[in-house]
């Protein structure tokens, strides 16, 4: 299994509120902790689902360190919500990059290229 993360918050006059940070509007409720829980498990499964369907590109979830200063988890509880990988498979495809770029490309990635053409995919799409 793949785990997102997920904030949950709780107004005193409120159910408890679950969102992703790394699946923009994938939000859900419980009146509830474990209702709230349960909530999130299943509109992430079903987001996620609706998102291959569409044949858009399945977010990659976050890991912890790299949100640890993200301002919206301030008065959040953070959780993480398990999905299926397969919804997370990786498709090869085949990239022709100029020799002195890939050569920038690995000398900045650590030895991971792929990973490094994702991030810096997922950041310029994002903005």
């Amino acid at each position: 299994m793949v785990s997102f993360i997920a904030y949950i918050r709780k107004e005193a006059d409120s159910d408890y509120g679950v969102e992703f940070p790394d699946v923009p509007g994938c939000v859900t409720a419980g009146r509830t902790l474990d209702e709230a829980i349960a909530m999130a498990q299943e509109a992430l499964a079903g987001h996620l689902a609706a998102i291959e369907e569409a044949g858009d590109v399945v977010p990659v979830p976050s890991s912890m360190e790299t949100l640890k200063d993200d301002p919206h988890r301030r008065d959040a509880v953070v959780i993480l919500v398990e999905v299926r990988p397969d919804l997370l498979k990786a498709e090869r495809v085949n990239v022709m990059i100029p020799r002195h770029l890939l050569g920038r490309i690995d000398a900045a990635s650590g030895g991971n290229r792929s990973r490094f053409i994702v991030e810096a995919a997922e950041q310029k799409l994002a903005g």
